[in-house]
């Protein structure tokens, strides 16, 4: 039987449709929190239209219709890229459908750009649901874009509204920054990115709702690790992308950080909603940006402010130079982007500060906390 969910992120809506409810019940779970999701009438069968507007996407267990787009990718001229960390096959058709699969996963897409309808069908049902949560995300993605929007690389909190946004290379602390606060009262918008807009009213943000990487370390150091490994033991399901190897140790007890065979850490990795059912943290819908934070972790300095935050450049926009990890396959995205000149100048007004953090949780969070408190009052 078929069944729905509509997820809608200001103007943007996609709605997912399913013969499988695990699917649809997935993309609930994984946009509730941070973006409006809810259950939906199914539209009528054969006309590809949605009443309400926005894309269609169609995501089911078929394992016919998965060989067919794999053939059909095979037969035509395909380019190969990285999607998702996944390899990824993609064909364009004269008539501006474009197909695509991703044979490690067994996956498969089939996008009409004409009637903004994306096919996904794969041979198990959870690779599909995972695949149409990160593709509805992508659809809105592309017409929150067009909408004016861009994708800051920041994690964000915010209290009464206004907005803190955290900004950094990877391992500079945005993620961790943002935890801290989070535990210490102040709402989570983002860990790692979030959409902006300039508006009359100031700089509106939106959430990128996305699973939560967080470390062995600062689990157990913010007395988080037994409360999550209290529930693995009881299975709880984490999210996927989570490496067998974290759920072993967890389920084992061990604290020691686990890394892969290029040095990257693996860890324990959140669905959206187990930020607040595990980590009892609140989340946020939107704001508005307010403050901006610089900060960097060096384990043997003291936790203390810092001289001359540094200006925001071009490492810190989304754009499709600087985007890694999820190309634009499927040209959702415009093809000439609002420019960030504006943007970007009304970021620079804002107060800022930067800070130097260590591994001592406390500590740290309290220089947070306190310099948070004063740039959002400000």
């Amino acid at each position: 039987m078929l069944s729905a969910t509509r997820i809608h992120a200001d103007q943007a809506a996609v709605t997912v449709v399913s013969d499988t409810t695990e699917i649809t019940d997935w993309a609930l779970r994984y946009f509730g929190g941070w973006w409006n999701a809810t259950k939906a009438e199914v539209p009528m069968p054969n006309t590809g239209s949605i009443a309400e507007g926005g894309a269609l996407l169609l995501a089911d267990v078929d394992s016919s219709r998965l060989a067919d787009i794999e053939t059909l990718v095979g037969d035509y001229d395909h380019d190969e890229v990285d999607y998702a960390n996944a390899r990824t096959l993609v064909a364009r058709h004269e008539d501006g459908a474009i197909y695509a699969t991703q044979p490690a996963e067994r996956l498969a897409y089939h996008y009409d750009p004409a009637a903004s309808r994306l096919v996904i069908v794969g041979a198990h049902a959870e690779p599909v649901a995972v695949a149409a949560s990160r593709l509805a995300r992508e659809l809105i993605r592309g017409q929150l874009l067009r909408a004016g929007f861009h994708i800051l690389h920041a994690s964000c909190v915010v209290r009464d509204g206004r907005a803190l946004l955290t900004f950094g290379p990877k391992g500079a602390g945005k993620t961790t920054s943002a935890l801290l606060l989070a535990r210490s009262g102040f709402e989570l918008l983002a860990n790692d990115r979030v959409f902006i807009r300039s508006e009359d009213k100031g700089l509106r943000i939106l959430p990128w709702p996305s699973a939560a990487a967080i470390g062995f370390g600062l689990l157990d150091s913010t007395g988080l690790y037994e409360p999550l490994r209290a529930r693995v033991l009881i299975a709880e399901q984490m999210h996927p992308t989570q490496d067998q190897r974290v759920t072993d140790a967890l389920h084992a007890g061990s604290k020691t950080p686990i890394w892969n065979a290029k040095g990257k850490e693996l860890k324990p990795q959140f669905f959206p909603d187990q930020l607040s059912s595990i980590l009892r943290m609140t989340l946020a819908t939107q704001a508005h940006a307010t403050a901006l934070l610089f900060p960097q972790v060096d384990k043997d300095a003291e936790p203390q402010a810092t001289p001359a935050p540094r200006a925001l450049g071009e490492e810190d926009f989304f754009t499709g130079k600087t985007e890694d990890r999820y190309p634009d396959i499927f040209r959702l995205a415009p093809d000439k982007p609002a420019p960030v000149t504006d943007l970007a100048d009304r970021l620079a007004l804002l107060p800022r500060r930067a800070l130097v953090l260590n591994h001592d949780s406390n500590t740290s969070a309290e220089l947070l906390a306190k310099t948070a408190e004063e740039l959002l009052s400000a």
